[in-house]
């Protein structure tokens, strides 16, 4: 689902301008994108939770050649998914 998509579904339920959503869910993800970059975690009931962590410094090896790369540290984001939202996922498996 793209952006112009969930702007679409939400305008569905939701009685504003599709400008208006966009802006919102522009301020979402940023504010997202900000609190991640502080380290700070972002947690939304009924779908789960985001955090950023740092992943080491360490030695690979390219598997085509064999030769050791060195991968540098770098953040990465983590997703949790929630109970509610497993609970619709498990639901959705059974139901097939």
């Amino acid at each position: 689902m793209t952006k112009i998509e969930v702007i679409s579904k939400i305008g569905e339920n939701v009685a504003l301008p599709k400008k208006d959503i966009e802006k919102v869910l522009d301020q979402f993800v940023k504010i997202t994108q900000d609190a991640l970059k502080q380290g700070e975690k972002v947690s939304l009931t009924g779908l789960g939770s985001f955090s950023s962590r740092e992943r080491k410094a360490r030695l690979a090896r390219n598997p085509k050649t064999g030769e050791k790369v060195q991968v540098p540290a770098k953040k990465i984001v983590k997703f949790k998914p929630g109970k509610d939202l497993l609970e619709i996922l498990q639901s959705s498996i059974q139901q097939q």
